[in-house]
């Protein structure tokens, strides 16, 4: 740090937060502030490689006390640092520009617009020749006043557009004010000067922040220190494997990490390697990597792994084992000190050939998965960062509500809105004269209805296989529950919420839950409930989705099942009717059927060698006694729930939810009827008041009100599904099950005695 006040300073670099991307803001130590004379808003400059400026603001609230420098990735290219480099910092003058001229900052971009959008938008922005920028999006009500006013939002674009400051007169730092003159050139221009690539930085991937660290450490440090890797020495890694669902950003991540790390940047794609000669997909592999070793530091990605690398004893043609064994070899071949990582992404790391996974080819396996609601935040903010937002638009309500979306997702729901809202303003264009008046543009704004309707055609792609959906059922739409709901509340929200308390106390939470009951007693609707209270995924499933003709083909299908689960994970998997698909097994002789198999399968899967992390198995049946005893023990369906019918408040309770949308007369006592429906069940009641409805439309289609009447004729129509002797048998079941659970059960030709020792008696 600087001793004297306006000598420069010098700092450690680190990422600011990703809604600060692009607008030219530096975070410093309030001391340093002050030591520099600064206020919020004066213009600094940074000097690493090259000299860049920023706007001095203060830091963030964790950061008090710290002496580091928060600035976004597109700064760290334009000063030539990276997270952890140590910078200059200086107070500097910003002087009025005569011409600025910017242009694409990406090869395949082409524009078209006056500068005058251009002025509006960078009105004031300190800038210096060879810097990339970027088009800001929405004001943050936590940017001050005296900064604000350098920040105008975009009045032309629906995204956020880079560019490069090709040219600036006078030299030095400059600002565009009311004189300046400003030309946008339509085509990609290499700047003046050594600056790194900023089209993908850090700030530009959301909901990853562990998976960035980790590759960090695994990527960038070898290649920008190995020299940390030779006096330790042991020899540096070689490769990262990044596996995942498709969608989570895997090419994304090792294109930044390329950018950040200063490394030039290879691609292999699968399937533009391969060729029709015989060794030409070899030759056409060394050569890649040998101009990569030409071009040191660098990285070689490759792309979907899987179809150029697959398992050699799974296929049958050889010039894909030549392959693989090539890649094997060049792996091998890497000289430690030759500067190079290789990084490969698939969604299939089960495909690939197990020579690869292991130490000394790709040392690590990094999983990218299927982002937290924290994460799509995130990853929302990045995709709406140019986006002009309408004032009711909630990005962590949208957030909370895109259960199981990965980052593609997300980019197309935020497209799909910006669509909507171009077809709102459709009607006032006028087509025939090419140009849209500004007026229009300044207009126009992606509202929250835009969201709500692009969500009806956006699906998650991480669980397209699956039937998954975000339930909109909450607890207070449940009635009549109270013992169920509280024993699901505390066994699947509390762990998902708040696994730390679990942690703390030493205890597991519970694995599975069974609900039983008679039917309609509402087992369904408590599992809707409990996933979304959760906020978790929600995945339904039946014995008919599951069971298949093919040998084989049902086990499968449960363990893709659970993988997935296991992969949008917290999640709630929903199994209707369990007792179709794990009766008891031993019933039958000889081979195993097919539903005994997937009893295995399931018993496997739920307390097997692979651990379930925050997924919780929901099953639901009015045949408890039916189900496979050993599922039923502590560590599979550790919790037997019984979801009986409802007393006389909780009918009431389920009526009044029941009529909340319907108009009801004066005289309508719910009350009374809860009070003549003994043992009826939640979908008996549904039907009461259905029937009600009906009745009163058959009398007037005109009619405004339901009334008692109405309801009196519904009740002399319909019965309780509910027999008394039915539910004496729930109750006598509930204590059975339990037993029923831990007692042996001797299966086929067993005696019963052979159970007890290793053989008959005196064969020991």
């Amino acid at each position: 740090m600087a001793d004297e006040e306006g000598q420069p300073a010098r700092l450690q670099v680190a990422n600011a937060r990703p809604e600060d991307s692009g607008r030219g803001l530096a975070h410093l130590p309030r001391a340093l502030m002050a030591r520099l004379g600064l206020a919020e808003g004066d213009v600094i400059e940074i000097v690493g490689k090259r000299a860049t400026p920023a706007l001095a603001v203060l830091p963030y609230a964790e950061d008090e006390g710290l002496e580091i420098l928060r600035i976004d990735g597109l700064q760290r290219a334009n000063a030539g640092a990276s997270s952890g480099d140590f910078v200059e910092v200086r107070k500097a003058v910003s002087k009025p520009a005569t011409r600025v001229v910017f242009a694409p900052a990406q090869q395949n971009l082409r524009l078209q617009g006056s500068g005058e959008a251009l002025k509006r938008v960078f009105f004031q922005r300190p800038l210096a020749q060879g810097d990339v920028v970027a088009t800001a999006g929405q004001q943050r009500a936590d940017i001050p006043p005296q900064v604000a006013q350098f920040l105008r939002a975009p009045a032309y674009a629906l995204q956020e557009i880079r560019l490069t400051v090709v040219a600036a007169s006078p030299k030095g730092i400059v600002h565009i004010d009311e004189n300046t003159e400003v030309e946008l050139r339509p085509e990609y221009e290499e700047a003046a000067g050594d600056g790194r690539r900023a089209d993908v930085t850090y700030d530009d991937i959301g909901g990853m922040a562990g998976t960035i660290d980790q590759l960090r450490e695994m990527v960038e440090l070898p290649l920008r220190y190995p020299e940390l890797f030779q006096r330790l020495g042991v020899d540096p890694p070689k490769g990262v494997l990044l596996h995942g669902p498709p969608g989570t950003g895997k090419t994304r991540l090792a294109r930044a990490v390329a950018n950040e790390s200063d490394a030039q940047f290879f691609l292999i794609n699968g399937p533009e390697i391969m060729g029709s000669a015989y060794g030409e997909s070899e030759s056409r592999l060394r050569q890649v990597f040998e101009d990569a070793a030409k071009a040191a530091p660098s990285i070689v990605f490759i792309d979907e792994i899987d179809s150029i690398a697959p398992k050699r004893g799974q296929v049958s043609g050889e010039a894909e084992k030549r392959l693989v064994a090539q890649l094997l070899t060049l792996m091998d071949g890497l000289e430690s000190r030759a500067n190079i990582v290789v990084i490969a992404a698939t969604n299939r790391p089960d495909a690939i050939d197990e020579a690869l996974r292991r130490p000394g080819r790709f040392d690590r396996e990094i999983i990218v998965g299927v982002p937290d609601e924290r994460g799509r935040r995130e990853i929302l903010g990045i995709h709406t960062r140019g986006m002009p937002l309408g004032d009711k638009v909630d990005l962590g309500e949208l957030a909370r509500t895109t259960y199981g979306f990965v980052g593609a997702d997300l980019s197309a729901l935020a497209r799909e809105a910006a669509i909507e809202a171009v077809r709102r303003i459709m009607p006032k264009l006028n087509l025939a004269e090419g140009t849209i008046p500004h007026e229009v543009l300044d207009t126009l704004s992606v509202t929250r209805e835009d969201f709500l309707e692009a969500l009806k055609r956006v699906q998650p792609s991480a669980m397209r296989e699956v039937m998954v959906e975000a339930p909109r059922v909450r607890w207070e739409d449940v009635g009549g529950l109270d013992d169920a709901q509280m024993r699901l509340r505390e066994g699947v929200e509390l762990p998902l919420k708040d696994p730390d308390a679990f942690r703390r106390l030493g205890i597991r939470p519970a694995k599975g839950f069974l609900l039983y009951g008679p039917p309609g007693t509402g087992k369904t609707l408590l599992a809707k409930a409990v996933a979304r209270e959760a906020e978790a995924n929600f995945i339904a499933t039946k014995s008919s989705d599951l069971l298949s003709k093919w040998y084989g083909e049902s086990e499968q299908q449960i363990a893709r099942l659970f993988a997935r689960a296991r992969q949008v994970a917290p999640c709630v998997v929903f199994i209707d009717e369990l007792d179709s698909l794990v009766p008891a097994r031993g019933g039958g002789l000889g081979e195993p059927q097919a539903t005994e198999r997937v009893v295995n399968t399931i018993l496997s899967e739920m307390d097997g060698l692979e651990e379930l992390q925050s997924v919780v198995v929901i099953g639901a049946t009015n045949r408890p006694n039916l189900i496979d005893p050993a599922l039923l023990r502590p560590g599979r369906f550790d919790e037997l729930v019984y979801v009986g019918v409802p007393d006389a408040a909780g009918r009431e309770r389920i009526l009044e939810i029941q009529t909340e949308k319907m108009p009801l007369a004066a005289d309508v006592d719910l009350r009374s009827i809860a009070g003549q429906t003994e043992r009826y069940t939640g979908a008996d009641l549904e039907d009461v008041v259905r029937r009600a409805g009906l009745i009163a439309l058959r009398q007037s289609l005109d009619t405004r009100e339901v009334t008692m009447a109405h309801f009196d004729e519904a009740l002399a129509d319909s019965r309780a599904t509910v027999t008394p002797e039915m539910e004496e048998e729930y109750q006598a079941m509930s204590g059975r099950l339990k037993q029923q659970a831990s007692a042996i059960q001797p299966i086929g030709f067993i005696a019963p005695g052979m159970l007890r020792g290793h053989g008959p008696k005196g064969a020991d």
